[in-house]
């Protein structure tokens, strides 16, 4: 069994204020405070010696290659990303950004979603990525509606209990 997987498709170039606040507070952390240590303990390392044996100096040619990759991913999205900002013309339906509460038609449970962009996803805050199936299934929708979403565990029937925006 390989590692190897299927490159993803291409993600939404969509995010809010704050997570495009974060991610450049992210890059500005990375290239000014971390990668500047680290290339210094990686010179450290090497004036070490002999490097085949150095784990100091393996670990942070490691570590040096990690943070150039974040680096130049964040360089590249956050040049592509479009900030949204503001409530949509349509308040009353779901759209990006909007904080969806949804039952499902099976067991009455209720869930709060937060409609983000891929870059900004957080599990722990119910912040679903708009490219996430919940999410697609739910655009446009508005209160009562009633919408099917292909989850991993088979399909489901939700319906639209709220949908706010916050300023």
């Amino acid at each position: 069994m390989s590692r190897w997987r299927a490159p993803s498709g291409p993600s939404t170039a969509l995010i809010t204020r704050e997570g495009f606040e974060q991610l450049k507070a992210e890059l500005d952390l990375l290239w000014r405070s971390k990668r500047p240590e680290v290339v210094k303990a990686l010179a450290a390392a090497a004036a070490e010696g002999d490097r085949s044996e150095n784990a100091e100096y393996t670990y942070r040619k490691k570590q040096l290659s990690e943070i150039d990759r974040r680096v130049r991913y964040l360089s590249k999205r956050i040049e592509a990303l479009r900030v949204v900002e503001g409530q949509p013309s349509d308040p009353k339906a779901v759209f990006f950004g909007a904080w969806l509460t949804v039952e499902r038609e099976d067991n009455g449970e209720t869930a709060t979603y937060r409609i983000v962009g891929p870059d900004e996803i957080d599990a722990a805050k119910g912040w679903i990525s708009i490219d996430s199936p919940l999410a697609r299934a739910a655009l446009k929708k508005r209160v009562d509606d009633e919408f099917e979403a292909p989850l991993p565990a088979g399909p489901a029937r939700f319906i639209v209990v709220s949908v706010r925006y916050e300023s």
